[in-house]
């Protein structure tokens, strides 16, 4: 006993050795923290501790239930050898909670022996340091639990540790014999004023989706998270838990077989959201961007275009489909005023369409392209399974995150939207206007954000009816379409021309093999590159209105207002913000931070095409059969001027007089 004490302690000063050298500031700023009462988190690279003391390092990870505790203990000596330098300043004092949080990022524990997917965990990889990789799917309630408790024997007045255990459900069991050596005594008390409480929280995370094998169903494990570890992941957060995997006795229930289930005790959690692998943009790719904006200043348009072509390059044609994608995916700009009412920065786009006019394709690209996205069918989800739903758990009620809360902050696909029972489909309106979605249930009242983009695909109501108005055609109600930034309706009209071109496109696809590769796109944009520069647009630019484009727009928007006798329930205050978001999105598309009269026309263009019968333009005709010009230029300026001069506002720009005459 006495060797292993001393071994012990041989081990704990090597440790406090190793954070005086390797993390000095970090043990100053913990002794310098003014409060004593609070847990403080030390983080230690675990790549750097194999480099350093590798016999340490394989003890940490072979044995992290004896040697993890050690650690913690010698932050407090490593403490205590520095504590004379700052003595004299005010708050310093040696803070008795500290936990060493092990980070194996860059180490050889990513080995995937180490770092299994959550449905491949088994006993052997129990009592090890072991990290999983998963999406949070419940969190639950942060509880208070009894740390550990110090016994004092009452005949020799021996005191002794006594630690929860997670087996039994974190209940203390009272000792059976006095640890000291000459006393046999089997008599016990509990030192009140020496209990430790400590916070406690269960999250429960599931192995994504994208990793898993053809017909696998993901699997889940509990985590359990204590002191400066609660309450930092949400549900719906991608996460690496770093930890030590053991066993609890599920819950006595009546009638339910009592087992052991794995859960992991979390050492150390990183949230992912900010590190997607994806997009990391670095500074030589921003300034392959700028070359290529400059390579195509004289004609903007045909730059977009080259951008475009690359967003679901397999579908033949359909450029305002696909302009109508990338305005979606970049979006506007959230307006906050000074009363603290918010309009949405995000667009949401609806597809109606005959069957076979690629509408699951652009829903599974633009998943890909966003950095978080969920895909559901309208069918196969009910109002829970959209929003959120209240789960029993161990006899307290949790709520467990729909599809547009684990989409927060990035994009929710609805596949056969007009398929959701009608109930279910009014709890979208709040989540896509407002961006909230309250909940009241089984006691539970709270908000939750849904910062999503909702993109949705449907059929059409039998055979499309042009003369009638839309929410007809698709049993979507008005106040439901009004949400929808853009409307595409892909009619599959009989076009002899347009069937040659798409079947000689879909056969030399098939026919890729002798080397018919596309001429004219240029190879930069790859779908990483796309992700790259979406991400990048999104994040950089803040574009702001000119005069001009507003003068587009309030103008248009007038027009459409006095001309709604056929669909009412799109030419609403919404449009008009529709209109800005999306002429917002197309400065950004083109590299800029201001929005001229061009994007104004584009977003014009685009709410046109999304309008059965047009206000202003009638040769937009289907947008199944719009393709790309080969001088998208020269294309616009016609547009522009046919469009200014249905505004009635072609004299406030002289310009394109003078440049007519």
């Amino acid at each position: 006993m006495a060797v292993v004490m001393e071994n012990d302690c041989g081990r704990g000063k090597e440790m406090a050795g190793f954070l005086i050298k390797n993390h000095l500031e970090q043990l100053q700023s913990i002794i310098l923290s003014p409060d004593p009462r609070i847990h403080y988190p030390l983080h230690v690279d675990f790549a750097e501790l194999m480099d350093e003391n590798p016999p340490l390092a394989h003890l940490i990870f072979s044995q992290p239930t004896e040697y993890l505790p050690l650690f913690d203990e010698s932050t407090i000596w490593a403490q205590k050898v520095i504590f004379e330098d700052y003595k004299q300043m005010e708050n310093a004092s040696v803070k008795a909670y500290v936990h060493v949080r092990i980070n194996v990022c860059g180490s050889p524990l990513e080995y995937p022996e180490t770092f299994p997917s959550i449905g491949r965990v088994r006993v052997k990889h129990r009592g090890i340091l072991l990290t999983l990789k998963g999406t949070v799917i419940r969190s639950g309630a942060i509880k208070m639990i009894e740390g550990e408790t110090i016994f004092e024997c009452r005949v020799c007045k021996h005191r002794f540790k006594v630690y929860p255990e997670v087996e039994t459900r974190n209940s203390v069991s009272r000792p059976t014999f006095c640890p000291s050596q000459s006393c046999e005594s089997t008599r016990f008390q509990i030192v009140e004023d020496k209990k430790t409480c400590h916070d406690y929280q269960e999250i429960k995370i599931q192995e994504s989706t994208q990793v898993l094998g053809v017909g696998a169903i993901p699997r889940s494990i509990p985590a359990i998270l204590k002191d400066d570890l609660v309450d930092i992941v949400k549900a719906g957060d991608d996460v690496i838990v770093t930890g030590v995997l053991t066993a609890k006795w599920s819950s006595d229930m009546k009638d339910v077989r009592c087992d052991l289930e794995p859960v992991l005790i979390a050492n150390y959690v990183r949230r992912m959201n900010e590190v997607k692998s994806d997009i990391d943009i670095p500074d030589n790719i921003i300034m392959q961007f700028k070359q290529f904006w400059s390579d195509f200043k004289d004609t903007p348009l045909k730059g977009r275009n080259a951008i475009l072509r690359a967003i679901c390059p397999q579908v033949f044609g359909l450029f305002t489909v696909k302009l109508a994608v990338a305005l979606t995916l970049i979006g506007g700009v959230q307006h906050i005023d000074a009363s603290g009412t918010k309009v949405r920065g995000e667009s949401h786009l609806l597809l109606v369409g005959d069957p076979g006019t690629g509408k699951s394709q652009f829903l599974k690209f633009a998943a890909k392209l966003s950095n978080r996205s969920v895909i559901t069918t309208g069918l196969g989800s009910t109002s829970a399974g959209l929003t959120v739903t209240a789960v029993k758990d161990g006899g307290e009620w949790v709520l467990e995150a729909g599809a547009l809360v684990l989409a927060d902050g990035g994009l929710c696909c609805i596949d056969e939207f007009d398929s959701m029972k009608e109930h279910d489909r009014a709890t979208i309106h709040e989540a896509m206007e407002q961006q909230t979605i309250s909940v009241a249930k089984a006691g539970l009242v709270t908000t939750l954000s849904t910062r999503t983009i909702v993109f949705g695909a449907t059929n059409p109501k039998g055979q499309y009816d042009p003369d009638q108005p839309l929410s007809v055609n698709t049993t979507l109600s008005g106040p439901l379409l009004s949400r929808f930034d853009i409307v595409l309706v892909l009619l599959d009209t009989k076009n002899p021309q347009w069937d040659e071109v798409v079947s000689s496109h879909i056969l030399s696809e098939a026919e890729q093999s002798k080397g018919s590769n596309d001429e004219s796109l240029p190879d930069i944009w790859s779908l990483t590159m796309l992700r790259r520069y979406i991400h990048f647009v999104k994040g950089y630019f803040r574009p702001v209105l000119t005069k001009e484009a507003e003068k587009v727009i309030s103008s248009y928007y007038q027009l459409q207002r006095r001309s709604a006798t056929h669909n009412a329930a799109r030419t609403t205050v919404r449009m008009l913000e529709s209109l800005i978001r999306l002429a917002q999105a197309h400065a950004r598309l083109m590299f800029r931070n201001e929005v001229t009269r061009l994007d104004a026309i584009a977003a014009i263009l685009c709410i046109e095409s999304s309008m059965t019968t047009s206000a202003i333009v009638d040769s937009v005709g289907n947008a199944l059969h719009s393709n790309f010009t080969d001088n998208p230029d020269q294309e616009y300026a016609k547009q522009e001027r046919l469009i200014l001069d249905k505004l009635s506002c072609i004299d406030d720009f002289p310009d394109i007089n003078t440049d007519e005459r």
